[in-house]
């Protein structure tokens, strides 16, 4: 590794990423390496080449050697920092836990003094909005703004945003999705972008406009308790129907409530049937998830929980988020994983954060009407479909934040905060999150409510059969078919003996024929 400037510097390898040749590391996480800030390193290292390559990848991009940064020592370290935030905003975007950090790290001189660079052009301009959104005052050195035209303080062609609102004072329009107290950003990706053009809520509602209304109505009872079921399967819990049922009609008027303090108090409730061992409401206390040492129980943790004093904030920036998010435009799925993602991280809790979480995706997908009226979206299916990617992408927020996160263990095992933390549960690239959330999405629209609703049509069918020949009631045939499911399609002896003893031989194998065909098509 090499360094002859105030930031840049020139490796083959860096942060576990082994770029096959030497690069420049540049932007946000050249910042981060130099000053030493105590914040994770971009999902996407900025980089630029030696040569005249150009490589764009899941984990870095580089640049031709025509984009290096000037910031060798003839300039000051201020000039050096205001190029390569300059160059961070063209292609890696806004990240607001690094400009948040740079607010500590430099007194109100500095950023007065990196702000009057070029302080009328459009990177100046936005960096003196953000910098004075995020501290929450103003640079009485920096005089507003007159006679220019609007910029974004967000790139819409990097990051996915809302329509905004004009500061006068900079003349910005501030199109952040979130607010001061809670604001992930996700980036626009190739992937995110191809499922947001396949408009799949207007397939899904195209091919659910085609189906018997019985049949629907059918399907979205069993579809309503499949993802009930499948949440707390999630969490390594196998309820009884009755309690599945239950959370099962919590999710059914997802949509209906506005998000609250009093709303979260309430979902809680109802998932935690018996709190005669929990602590309900927000914690008052430290939290994590992970394993404990066996030997002495103490804990070892893989996420980290928000501090308890810095919840009420945390989550009330959330229930503000969502305000704004419902109001605006962004696409419903990109808004789902900002609102139900921030809110696991939070981790507000002692118990019932993932169900709730999950309930989360399904209340603004509701509210932005992206699934149909009366058909629940059981996304919970197919996140249990996808059970380790589901961990994975949790973990890529949480792993990297426990370097900087300094805790002890308390008397009762548990972990106590020792630093400020609130912003790594404000600022995240949720980017990740809304790729793994959409492809959940799409496996729900293209396979999970078409099989479903293929089975049902299946199982009136055979139903018809039974009915035209035999006289059975709905739960005779309903148990004939799970006796025929469970033994691939044939009768077993134990149920030709108890339960269909009354039919003759002859009869049980046109029934065996007959299921084959409808539900097996052979």
């Amino acid at each position: 590794m090499t360094n002859s400037a105030h930031f840049s510097f020139i490796t083959p390898v860096f942060n576990g990423l082994d770029f096959s040749e030497p690069v420049i590391v540049s932007g946000y996480s050249a910042i981060i390496h130099k000053l030493q800030l105590k914040v994770p390193y971009p999902n996407i290292i900025g980089t630029v080449s030696l040569k005249s390559k150009r490589v764009n990848s899941d984990t870095y991009f580089m640049l031709p050697g025509s984009y290096r940064v000037d910031d060798n020592k003839s300039v000051s370290e201020i000039e050096a920092l205001y190029k390569h935030l300059v160059f961070a905003l063209k292609y890696e975007g806004v990240n607001l836990l690094v400009l948040k950090a740079l607010t500590q790290y430099y007194n109100d001189a500095e950023l007065t003094q990196l702000l009057s660079i070029e302080r009328t052009g459009q990177y100046s301009r936005r960096l003196w909005f953000l910098i004075e959104w995020l501290m929450g005052k103003k640079l009485n050195d920096i005089p507003d703004l007159i006679k220019k035209s609007y910029v974004y303080a967000v790139d819409p062609k990097l990051q996915y945003t809302v329509a905004g609102t004009k500061s006068s004072r900079h003349l910005v329009i501030n199109n952040l999705p979130g607010t001061v107290d809670f604001c992930p950003l996700i980036r626009k990706t190739e992937k995110l972008e191809k499922y947001i053009q396949q408009n799949l809520s207007e397939k899904n509602r195209h091919y659910l406009s085609g189906i018997r209304k019985g049949i629907l109505q059918r399907a979205s009872a069993f579809l309503l308790l499949k993802d009930s079921k499948a949440s707390f399967s999630i969490e390594g819990e196998s309820p009884k129907s009755k309690r599945a049922a239950r959370w099962g009609e919590v999710i059914k008027q997802a949509g209906v409530k506005d998000l609250s303090h009093q709303e979260f108090e309430r979902l809680q409730q109802v998932v935690i049937e018996n709190n005669r061992f929990i602590e309900m409401g927000y914690r008052k206390k430290g939290g994590f998830i992970g394993e404990r040492d066996k030997e002495t129980f103490s804990p070892i943790p893989d996420h980290i929980s928000a501090k308890p004093e810095d919840i009420k904030s945390l989550m009330q920036g959330l229930i503000d988020a969502n305000k704004l998010l419902l109001n605006d435009e962004i696409d419903a799925v990109i808004a789902a994983t900002s609102i139900a993602f921030g809110f696991v991280f939070i981790h507000p809790f002692v118990d019932g954060n993932g169900r709730i979480h999950r309930y989360l995706i399904h209340h603004v997908l509701a509210k932005k009407k992206f699934s149909q009226q009366g058909i629940i979206f059981p996304v919970s299916a197919a996140i249990l479909n996808k059970i380790t990617d589901y961990q994975i992408v949790l973990e890529k927020h949480s792993k990297p934040l426990l370097d900087f996160i300094d805790w002890e263990e308390t008397q009762d095992h548990n972990i106590r905060v020792l630093n400020e933390t609130k912003d790594y549960y404000r600022y995240f690239d949720a980017t990740q999150q809304a790729e793994f959330l959409y492809k959940c999405v799409a496996e729900t629209i293209s396979e999970i409510i078409p099989s479903e609703v293929d089975y049902l049509n299946k199982y009136e069918t055979f139903k018809a059969y039974i009915d035209n020949s035999f006289e059975m009631s709905d739960d005779t045939v309903a148990l004939l078919v799970h006796f025929l499911e469970q033994n691939n399609g044939k009768l077993s002896e134990r149920a030709r003996n108890k339960e269909f003893r009354a039919l003759r031989e002859y009869e049980v194998v046109e029934i065996e024929k007959q299921y084959n065909r409808i539900f097996n098509n052979l």
